[in-house]
């Protein structure tokens, strides 16, 4: 169960210690382990003007491979209303949780009000969840003065503990946008004493199942997804390293691979807060989300679509993609039908070049740079599009990066800018700097930060900026670390660049 935080206005979570108010449901298949049912608790995402996306699954034992669950078909309540006390409950109904989707529980809730806050909460055989606070998306094209977000990606378990999330879950934004790694798929151990369950390589849905649940037990995780609504994405490792297409870096034959697919992808939808759900080892999950006249988020598929990576000679090739032809027909449309002052693309891969600096670093064929003619014509639409912002994970290293028209001549035109988030815990406590980031920025006159500790991105929007706030934890190796701002961002609307403000 969430920790307590202290009410604000913004957000308040509450225990589920309060009566519904309405008779217990019967026929409901009773919990066979220790836990509570509700161990995972809740979470809210992909906010709509009317509505939202909402979240939990029944799991008493959450690291067994039914949950903990008997039967099927488990009745679950849930109920939305204005206040965090549930006097005003303004939606509510009953849906059905089944042994085949883990009895995880998704509920598009419709019919609520553009811009506003609310509450959410269910329950099952007369237990109570935790309470999520979730806030639905202004009106289209309706005037929005701010607007605030954070991002972030990365959450390897056995590299750290969830720190960042600590402050994170206090922090007054509107919205959280996951970019990838919300699970590793290896068998590590690490050295903290939070080692992988189960402790091998993924490759069933049984495995993905209580792997997602073990991430998801975390306390800290359990609070930012009950504070905010989320839009999440995958990356590679919800799967498998460096996955492409249909292609496994591992060598795993076609069918087969497509097989583990399916599962990763059915256990990542059985655990996240999202309105796609998957057709085997398909999963839809570019889309596009707009906050009244002043932000759109383009949220891209990097995976599923993209040619495998090549060695460097052939990355010019013309006939490579990193986003298919459909998704990338789809973006550009988007952006050119946008009516928002800034447009965010969230996507996963490093975007703009990074030349490695000689001797320290090899050329990272699993990002934009081993696609080049593709970036090339991303870059040229966002150079029509009012004020692009693309976000990104990945890197387990902080980066701001002004996108170039032409990356090899650093006085061309600046279109834009990239702003990528460090991890969570990925790769440990980190540093400030290494001497090979100290070479690489010689190399690369347009990345204007880099830093490798581990945290979030904060970010400020109005009509006049957008503000971005590396916030950074001290250590992830121990619980209690301190968070502090490393460096703040501002880019100026119709100016395109990011300028270091501290």
């Amino acid at each position: 169960m969430p920790p307590e935080f202290t009410p604000t206005r913004r957000r308040v979570l509450i225990g589920g210690a309060a009566a519904l108010g309405a008779a217990a449901l019967a026929g409901v298949a009773m919990p066979t382990g220790r836990h509570g049912q509700f161990s995972l608790g809740v979470a809210s995402g992909d906010p709509l003007p009317d509505g939202v996306m909402l979240w939990t699954r029944l799991a008493p034992d959450p690291l067994a491979p039914d949950g903990g669950m008997t039967g099927d078909g488990v009745p679950v309540e849930w109920q939305v209303a204005t206040d965090e006390r549930f006097a005003t409950i303004v939606r509510s109904g009953v849906t059905t949780a089944l042994a085949a989707e883990a009895h995880s529980v998704h509920v598009a809730v419709s019919g609520l009000r553009p811009g506003a806050e609310y509450f959410y909460r269910f329950r099952a055989g007369g237990e109570l969840s935790p309470v999520g606070r979730t806030r639905t998306a202004p009106a289209p094209g309706a005037r929005v003065d701010r607007f605030s977000f954070a991002f972030a990606s990365c959450q390897r378990y056995p590299d750290g503990f969830y720190n960042a999330y600590d402050h994170l879950a206090r922090e007054d934004v509107d919205l959280v946008v996951f970019l990838g790694d919300y699970i590793y798929e290896g068998g590590s151990q690490g050295r903290i004493g939070r080692g992988h369950r189960p402790d091998h390589q993924l490759a069933t849905l049984a495995d993905y199942r209580i792997r997602f649940a073990q991430y998801k037990s975390d306390p800290a995780l359990q609070a930012v997804h009950a504070a905010f609504p989320w839009i999440p994405v995958f990356d590679d490792h919800e799967v498998e390293n460096n996955w492409a297409g249909d292609r496994s870096e591992s060598g795993i034959p076609v069918p087969e691979f497509r097989a583990r697919r399916a599962g990763a992808f059915q256990a990542y939808w059985e655990h996240q807060p999202l309105r796609a759900r998957p057709a085997g080892p398909s999963l839809l999950i570019h889309r596009r989300l707009t906050f009244g006249d002043l932000v759109d988020f383009h949220v891209l598929d990097t995976r599923q679509y993209r040619s495998a990576q090549v060695p460097e000679a052939q990355r010019g090739n013309p006939g490579r993609t990193i986003l298919g032809a459909q998704q990338k027909a789809w973006l550009f449309a988007n952006l050119a039908a946008s009516q928002a002052r800034w447009n965010v693309l969230a996507q996963q891969v490093f975007f703009s070049q990074l030349n490695p600096a000689p001797g320290w670093q090899t050329r990272n064929d699993d990002a934009w740079d081993d696609y080049l003619p593709e970036r090339e014509e991303v870059r040229d639409h966002l150079a029509t599009t009012r004020n692009p912002v693309v976000i990104t994970g990945d890197a387990h290293c902080g980066y701001v990066c002004d996108i170039k028209a032409d990356f090899d001549n650093p006085l061309s035109r600046t279109v834009g800018a990239e702003f990528v988030g460090t991890s969570i815990t990925s790769e440990g406590d980190g540093v400030d700097r290494t001497p090979g980031d100290i070479a690489q920025l010689r190399v690369n006159p347009h990345i204007r930060f880099v830093n490798r500790k581990r945290g979030y991105v904060r970010c400020s929007v109005t009509p006049d900026s957008l503000v971005a706030d590396y916030r950074a934890v001290d250590y992830v190796s121990r619980p209690g670390s301190p968070v502090g701002t490393l460096g703040r961002f501002v880019i100026v609307s119709d100016e395109p660049g990011a300028r270091q403000i501290f």
